[in-house]
């Protein structure tokens, strides 16, 4: 797993404990332009797989808030590093439109090419509540909890990132099924 963000790593080292050994490679790649997660992602594993020639994986995610007519999108992590969630509380003072998604492309690379896996999870943007998880997850409200309110178990079961690892969890092991039956 190729990120600067040690608990997006751990989080997918949890998500395939037992299937994958998931090893945090903390390589900084250049942070791609585009409207679309999936593009970015897939920009940043043929950057990263360049460096290292190794089978990786990397992703980017997305805030979406629909009052604010998609911001920050893409932008969300230098949003989160800027203004954070007090800033995006500010921006929505007196919006009563609270609807946001997140939206996570994991993009795979290996010497055969690169394949991006989706997910998305609808939601709220509320006043901070819980203490777990990091960035958003005290604002993004998902069933009636915050992301930060879930345990990690939980989050890993429901979240925008496991949507995208199920994805790639699925299409994983059915390559390596077949590897096996050749």
């Amino acid at each position: 797993m190729v990120t600067s963000n040690a608990n997006k790593a751990r989080e997918v080292a949890a998500y395939f404990e037992g299937v994958l050994e998931v090893e945090h490679v903390a390589l900084e790649c250049p942070e791609f332009r585009h409207n679309d997660v999936g593009e970015i992602a897939s920009g940043k594993a043929k950057f990263a797989y360049r460096r290292l020639s190794r089978p990786l994986i990397v992703d980017d995610t997305g805030l979406f808030i629909d009052a604010l007519g998609g911001f920050p999108g893409p932008y969300a992590a230098y949003v989160q590093d800027t203004i954070g969630n007090a800033g995006i509380l500010r921006l929505m003072e007196g919006i009563e439109e609270r609807s946001a998604r997140f939206e996570t492309a994991i993009a795979f690379a290996r010497e055969d090419g690169i394949r991006v896996f989706r997910g998305v999870l609808s939601g709220t943007i509320v006043a901070p509540r819980g203490a777990e998880g990091f960035g958003y997850d005290p604002i993004f409200e998902y069933a009636g909890q915050t992301l930060a309110e879930m345990p990690l178990a939980e989050k890993n079961r429901v979240s925008h990132r496991a949507r995208a690892l199920q994805a790639f969890r699925a299409w994983i092991e059915q390559e390596i099924g077949e590897r096996q039956n050749r």
